[in-house]
């Protein structure tokens, strides 16, 4: 029971801390308008929370050789809860950058301690371990959109405020809960970083070969998704309620992708996933008109947010507990940046003339190419599975 009521308190923190990753998405429009900045300045801002989730990775994966790893997700809130606050006080650009990056820094840190212990403390089903976990993070995401509408009737930094405040209150949540737990012991002998991560080194590379450039495209497309949608024809409202719409789908799918995940082969399954998406990608592109986006908005939402969890339980899963959060900090470090580089890289290129529906197409092409050609690889035996 004192397992389940730390898991518990653990879902509220991630859905904080993933709520601070989303929440500076449905601003941009805000920011544009209040700092007077383009389209590329805008996805800086969002691109630098990605880069902050991905930096202090491989730091912390070498902390937890030294630190239990319920300590390293407590501190995560109090980082959450200070840089909130900074953020919530910014007058630059420079200063608003500076606090989205540690907000970043704050996500990071928990999901590379946070993962492997809820792996440890449920390890007869890490999958769905993971899928309740991520539905709790996805629905920070799904709040994100009408919490900003909520709190732009007063001012944009209320919603910086309110962050900083629940993550205060729930860090002494989980640290009260967390010292009445008795904690898995699995993660004992992960003692040495990088041996541990290079004697992973084949699984990691496969990892990021099956998901990295997934989660690049995705990054770029959720950020501007609003403003693709206003490109369609849509109004504000409408382009914001389609968001949302991808988010809420995310929900369910995190849920019954954790399950599908301890059912299926992990790399056959992931593939899927990855072509499945790159389908529903082009589809968007070639689709007009508020009904038709909104049921295709749903798929798009459904389909990618399965990717997570069963990522993750791929990882979490295969890896022994000599190395488990060793390598798994070095494969999270590496996806990050690769999704972190997404928003900058869609926004440099509609700067330089090429249109949404143009850019998204050729990403989904591509990304349907790499799934083929991974699913024949893993045919003939040459992926780890």
């Amino acid at each position: 029971m004192s397992r389940t009521r730390l898991f518990a308190s653990l879902c509220g923190l991630v859905f904080l801390l993933n709520l601070a990753r989303i929440i500076f998405a449905p601003l941009l429009d805000v920011f544009i308008a209040e700092f007077a900045i383009g389209e590329a300045t805008a996805g800086l801002i969002v691109t630098l929370v990605w880069v902050g989730s991905a930096s202090p990775r491989l730091p912390t994966g070498w902390l937890l050789t030294r630190v239990p790893r319920h300590h390293v997700a407590i501190g995560s809130g109090t980082i959450l809860a200070i840089s909130a606050a900074l953020a919530a006080n910014a007058t630059t650009v420079r200063h608003l950058l500076i606090g989205a990056f540690l907000m970043g820094i704050a996500s990071g840190v928990y999901f590379v301690a946070a993962n492997p212990l809820l792996s440890e403390l449920f390890p007869s089903r890490v999958g769905r371990a993971m899928g309740i976990h991520g539905a709790a993070a996805q629905i920070g995401a799904v709040a994100a959109a009408p919490f900003v509408a909520l709190t732009l009737l007063v001012d944009w930094r209320l919603s910086l405020w309110t962050i900083a405040a629940g993550a205060a209150l729930l860090t002494a949540i989980t640290w009260a809960t967390a010292r009445r737990t008795e904690m898995p012991t699995a993660g004992d002998a992960d003692r040495d970083f990088v041996a541990g991560a290079l004697s992973e080194w084949k699984l990691i590379v496969t990892a990021l070969a099956i998901v990295g450039a997934t989660s690049f495209v995705w990054q770029g497309l959720f950020n501007f998704y609003e403003l693709y949608m206003q490109s369609k024809g849509l109004s504000d409202g409408a382009a914001g309620t389609l968001l949302t719409i991808v988010f809420a789908a995310g929900v369910p799918a995190f849920f019954f992708s954790g399950n599908l995940a301890d059912r299926f082969p992990y790399v056959p399954y992931l593939l899927g996933v990855v072509g499945t998406f790159a389908a529903t990608l082009l589809l968007l592109t070639a689709v007009e008109g508020f009904l038709a986006l909104a049921v295709l908005s749903a798929v798009v939402g459904l389909v990618i947010h399965a990717l997570f969890p069963a990522t993750d339980a791929y990882l979490l899963d295969t890896l022994p507990d000599s190395t488990r959060s060793s390598a798994y900090a070095v494969f999270s470090s590496a996806w990050m940046l690769a999704q972190a580089l997404g928003s900058s890289a869609l926004g440099w290129v509609l700067e330089r003339g090429y249109t949404y529906d143009g850019v998204f197409a050729g990403a989904a092409l591509l990304l349907g190419v790499s799934a083929v050609v991974l699913l024949g690889l893993e045919r003939i035996g040459r992926l780890p599975n």
